[in-house]
């Protein structure tokens, strides 16, 4: 696993063969990162990772500049190369947290500019997972959730849904908190 662009452009990362997490691929992560940058000001961000898995995504939010990064993921061989990554990039930015994600969702009082998830698809509560985000206070006013997810779901009716974007079987949605009109 690479870091494509930013500050630690180039860094790479061994993934244990026996790990299960997929990392998002580097053709739909530039694209996603081109896609952002349209809407966000890396330097003033601060992000959350949920199922971090391979860290690929915090990686790259590091990469860029952002403020903090913290990354949620409850697989302890998961999150003992995470915290390896950490260690071996030193940056005092990025947080990893040992968690249930939907446990730290409820227990979380931070909020957030960007928040990013990207769970098994196959998790039986995946579909939950927008609606527990956009109704929490996790979210920024104008911060922007984008969600990866398999083919076969469809969040184009969600409220705050705004955009999504495909590259082969990685999607993602974005959804944002409805503009409140000014008086």
């Amino acid at each position: 696993m690479r870091i494509i662009s930013g500050k630690y452009k180039g860094r790479s990362f061994d993934i244990p063969r026996n790990f299960k997490a997929r990392p998002t691929t580097d053709f739909a992560k530039e694209n996603l990162f081109n896609i952002l940058l349209n809407y966000t000001d890396f330097e003033e961000t601060k992000a959350l990772d949920l199922f971090s898995g391979t860290g690929s995504i915090s990686l790259e939010l590091l990469s860029r500049g952002c403020e903090h990064v913290t990354s949620v993921e409850i697989d302890t061989q998961h999150f003992a190369h995470l915290k390896k990554c950490v260690s071996a990039l030193g940056d005092d930015n990025w947080h990893v947290i040992r968690d249930d994600v939907f446990r730290f969702l409820r227990r979380c009082s931070a909020s957030y500019d960007l928040i990013f998830a990207d769970p098994p698809y196959a998790l039986k509560k995946l579909a939950e997972i927008p609606d527990i985000v956009m109704n929490s206070t996790l979210l920024n006013e104008d911060g922007i959730f984008i969600f990866e997810h398999g083919k076969d779901n469809d969040f184009s009716k969600h409220p705050c849904f705004f955009r999504h974007i495909a590259y082969g079987s990685v999607n993602f949605s974005f959804f944002r908190h409805p503009q409140k009109e000014e008086e």
